[in-house]
């Protein structure tokens, strides 16, 4: 064995690089980036150890002098961010969704959303979209994110509002986490225009009989879900809450017309969109038929993201689940 084949031999390789026949040929979240960069030179681009899976590759290849590899040290890379964002730039930082929240959370506080620093943090493989298990599982990102003060939270649904939320985080002058889905090749053409905007719902379908509000993945299992109760004779409104934070207070008028509400999140129940969205409306008095869809009070286990959706609740039977229950127990 030559001194080359052993080095071979013995290279680890990013987990996400063994599936790299089927990777997407458009990378919306890569391309998003380096066009708002081709916009703006005050963008630069962070990342920690995770170029592939973050699609910064893209930005490393086309800007290289705006580029900067940190290493797995994300509290770090944090505050080099904020460091950054105090002298005029505006940096992108990437991690995986529970590398670049839990692990850094207090560098975060500190170092970003206290100063109010111009730092925008992506984090990609959102709740049980990963095979990894509980150690990359982030089922409590949006709770700990929201809890900041300061801190813009948002969660694009599709390949379109990606492009948008991206453009739209570079515009904001503020902390931002974009939680977003790591692309794997069944993700549409994006549409050339989004009705995308920081703190604004996006309704996607209308109906009398239920409002159902989604965010993320769970947008369109939502929408899967309402087209089955339609075939039954009931009508939904779908809306993608896509800002959870600050959250668009006109759902609350909404609510106001129907008799029931359903949240969906591929986030815990504890503290995510179902929180927020519990919290706003009995503060505005809204009396209305109420049930939280996501992952309970427990720690997942590693398994495809079908199989994890389907044990843990995420699924268009389990939206359609709590609508019947909450119809069968007859409203608020």
């Amino acid at each position: 064995m030559t001194a080359e084949t052993d080095r071979t031999s013995l290279e680890v390789l990013d987990f996400t690089a063994r599936d790299a026949g089927t990777a997407p040929a458009v990378k919306h979240y890569g391309e998003a980036l380096v066009e708002a960069a081709r916009r703006d030179p005050r963008i630069v681009c962070l990342t920690a150890d995770l170029t592939l899976p973050t699609e910064t590759d893209l930005f490393r290849d086309s800007l290289p002098e705006r580029f900067h590899q940190m290493g797995i040290a994300e509290a770090n890379m944090i505050g080099i961010a904020g460091g950054l964002a105090r002298c005029g730039e505006i940096p992108f930082v990437h991690s995986f969704c529970v590398f670049a929240t839990r692990r850094c959370y207090d560098q975060i506080a500190m170092q970003v959303a206290y100063p109010r620093a111009n730092v925008k943090i992506v984090g990609v493989i959102p709740g049980l979209t990963t095979l990894l298990g509980v150690s990359h599982q982030a089922i409590d990102d949006l709770a700990l994110m929201r809890a900041l003060p300061n801190m813009t939270v948002i969660e694009p649904s599709g390949s379109s509002d990606v492009r948008a939320a991206v453009a739209a985080a570079a515009a904001h002058e503020g902390p931002v986490y974009l939680r977003l889905k790591r692309a794997d090749g069944t993700e549409g053409a994006a549409k050339a225009t989004s009705e995308f905007q920081i703190g604004g719902m996006q309704v996607l379908r209308h109906g009398a009989d239920g409002l159902v509000i989604a965010c993320g993945m769970m947008v369109a299992i939502a929408l899967r879900a309402a087209e089955t109760l339609a075939r039954e004779g009931m009508s939904l409104t779908v809306v993608d809450m896509s800002t959870v934070k600050p959250l668009d207070p006109e759902i609350a008028v909404l609510a106001r017309t129907v008799p029931l509400v359903v949240t969906a999140e591929n986030h815990s129940i504890i503290g995510g969109l179902g929180s927020a969205v519990a919290e706003l409306l009995l503060e505005e008095g809204v009396n209305v038929a109420f049930r939280r869809v996501g992952i309970g009070d427990t720690f997942a286990e590693g398994g495809s993201t079908g199989y994890l959706f389907e044990k843990y609740g995420l699924s268009e039977r389990a939206i359609i689940d709590a609508i019947k229950d909450l119809r069968r127990r007859g409203g608020p």
